[in-house]
């Protein structure tokens, strides 16, 4: 979804699908190749609430996928109107990237669609993406205008532990009321680290820029004499917490990227081993 194509105007028939200039996609438990998500995205609109469901590990994740798919990511934090000070979810999910734009929004408002109005221009395609319950079909009715007989259903939440249920079981395309387009996904339980090399890189910007002062080449920056990331975390520059998932992160992306092997013209994929 999300692909642009050439058609003939008298005709209506295809010519061609358009080169991609996005591709999100993701590898999936068991599965040898990459399950498409949607193309030719230029903002991922990072969907999470201002509650428990703001989880930085899980952020982190989306956010190493909007990097290698080389989309724009955004952060939108929903529910800002049930709590007295949305400031420090907010300064939580900035803190995850570099320069990342993070807003705060009543997901059921129509100022949010004011608030998301910079990255929703005409001919801009928007994704929204994030775990069930935290208002992305609520952003899909605000963002498209859609009268109440159209509108996408919304679920409730639990509130022991702010979960919410599926309401999106499948991806759909929508015009944007102000021009642009908004692509809506499923919830996701569980986005797999595979193939994000340069999508971790520029998530963890502190830790892959320090990494080539280290003594060693192949340091892990866990125990290493000369280790320039540690010195960084001894030093208050780097959070040993922020270390701790970007080094779980690298294990689970080399365990689930599959590595080409056997003689040329028949090689092979094969996986390091099983992601976690």
């Amino acid at each position: 979804m999300g692909d642009w194509v050439l058609v003939e105007p008298d005709t209506r028939m295809l010519v061609r699908r358009l080169d991609r200039k996005t591709l999100l996609q993701r590898r999936t438990e068991g599965g040898r190749g990459p399950q498409l998500i949607a193309a030719n995205i230029d903002t991922l609109f990072i969907v999470s609430s201002c509650n428990d469901d703001l989880n930085p590990a899980r952020l982190e994740r989306y956010l190493a996928l909007a990097n290698e798919a080389g989309t724009t990511p955004v952060i939108v934090l929903t529910k800002a109107d049930q709590v007295a000070d949305a400031s420090p979810y907010r300064e939580r999910a900035a803190a995850l990237q570099r320069d990342l734009a993070v807003v705060t929004v009543n997901a059921k408002s129509p100022d949010a669609a004011l608030v998301l109005a910079p990255w929703c221009a005409p001919g801009q395609t928007v994704a929204l993406v994030g775990s069930s319950g935290v208002g992305k079909s609520s952003l899909l009715n605000v963002l498209s205008a859609k009268a109440p007989e159209d509108a996408q259903p919304t679920g409730s939440v639990r509130e022991a532990d702010a979960k919410g249920r599926h309401t999106t079981t499948s991806r759909s395309l929508h015009a944007i009321a102000g021009g642009g387009w908004v692509i809506d996904t499923p919830g996701i339980r569980a986005l797999q680290v595979s193939d994000m090399s340069d999508g971790l890189d520029l998530l963890f910007a502190e830790v892959s820029e320090l990494a080539p002062a280290c003594r060693f080449r192949d340091c892990t920056h866990a125990h290493e004499p000369g280790c320039a990331v540690q010195a960084a975390v001894s030093g208050g520059r780097i959070d040993p917490a922020r270390l701790e998932r970007w080094r779980k992160l690298q294990a689970e992306n080399r365990s689930n990227t599959p590595v080409a092997s056997g003689p040329r013209g028949n090689r092979t994929l094969n996986f390091r081993g099983k992601g976690r």
